[in-house]
């Protein structure tokens, strides 16, 4: 056996949600800060992610976090999250993971009762608060980036379900946040390979209309994802996020989660110290905390605080012959849309 490449990870879900975090393999990747890190991924070389997140050694769900050094000088390391379609800013299910690959695996040091771990993103600082009673990471809390509302009940045209209304808001990506009713469905398991493509749809049809650009880190750009929105019965919010090129998100969404409250409070119907919960298609929650508002570039901006779990369960290597014909994987449209 000759490998040409060797990569160590620790294999997690938040809630569901796959998040393999890379522990080893990877020394660094070109750029002064993460946006730059962000930006070299995705428009210089774009082999690893392809590497990491296609075929024969993935598959179209989860994510893979990319750990490396930081370039914010109080951060413990710096991260990026690829996923099938592109490598993104900051993802709240794979910062929770990332988290606990970090204090459970001993790269961090574990102390109880609380562990903090600063992660360096592209969409900024977040502190993470790992509660470790018992010598285990038992949840994650996150300061998420700051959320913004771009457009409030911005509308799009479509062949399929007439007028859709969405709010355009930044959680750490940028979301269309869409009430699920307008498009006849309901947030449940049955209903996930139709959410997800109607999804990706609206997705794609969304971005290409606007020139979507974060306006101070201009290497966020594009609309990442639509998240359909409801209410079950007891008042909490239900989420669907869709993930190209056809998938749900397993977990609450811990971004899309921030997009909503900054989306609540754009409206009046949310005020520093709420505390809210968003619930997944599977029916995990992640509590979402309203700590403060402030500004963006003048927008109203909300800081929130995102907490939820996730579990180890594998810690896997990853080798590359020279000679396999499938250097950077593959991808075919019976599982992958």
């Amino acid at each position: 056996m000759r490998w040409s490449r060797t990569l160590q990870l620790v294999d997690l879900h938040c809630e569901g949600e796959i998040g393999r975090v890379v522990t080893g393999g990877v020394l660094n990747i070109p750029g002064l800060t993460m946006a730059a890190k962000l930006n070299h991924l995705n428009t210089t070389d774009d082999s690893l992610r392809q590497l990491l997140t296609s075929e024969p050694r993935s598959g179209p769900a989860g994510s893979v976090v990319l750990l490396t050094p930081p370039t914010h000088p109080d951060a413990d390391t710096g991260m990026i999250i690829l996923q099938p379609d592109q490598a993104h800013a900051m993802s709240g299910s794979n910062a929770i993971c990332a988290v606990t690959a970090l204090v459970e695996t001993g790269m961090i040091l574990l102390t109880e009762p609380m562990t903090e771990v600063i992660l360096d993103t592209a969409a900024g600082l977040v502190k993470a608060i790992a509660h470790c009673p018992g010598g285990q990471c038992e949840r994650v809390t996150l300061d998420m980036p700051m959320a913004f509302v771009e457009a409030l009940d911005a509308v799009i045209e479509t062949p399929d379900w007439g007028t859709v209304r969405y709010d355009l808001c930044f959680g750490g990506v940028f979301y269309a946040l869409v009430d699920v009713d307008q498009i006849g469905m309901k947030i449940n398991p049955d209903n996930a390979r139709s959410l997800a493509a109607a999804g990706v749809e609206l997705r794609n049809t969304i971005d290409a209309s606007q020139n979507i650009r974060h306006p101070l880190t201009p290497e966020i750009s594009g609309l990442a994802y639509v998240m359909f929105r409801d209410k079950d019965s007891d008042g909490v919010v239900r989420t669907c996020t869709t993930l190209r090129p056809g998938r749900v998100d397993r977990s609450p969404c811990g971004t899309g989660s921030s997009a909503h409250l900054a989306s609540l409070f754009a409206r009046g119907q949310a005020v520093p110290g709420d505390i809210l919960r968003s619930r997944s298609i599977l029916g995990g929650e992640f509590e979402v905390a309203f700590l403060a508002h402030g500004d963006v570039a003048g927008r109203p901006a909300t800081k929130s605080q995102i907490s939820g779990r996730a579990w180890i369960y594998g810690i896997s290597q990853i080798g590359l012959d020279p000679g396999d014909p499938f250097q950077t994987g593959f991808r075919l449209s019976d599982t992958w849309g």
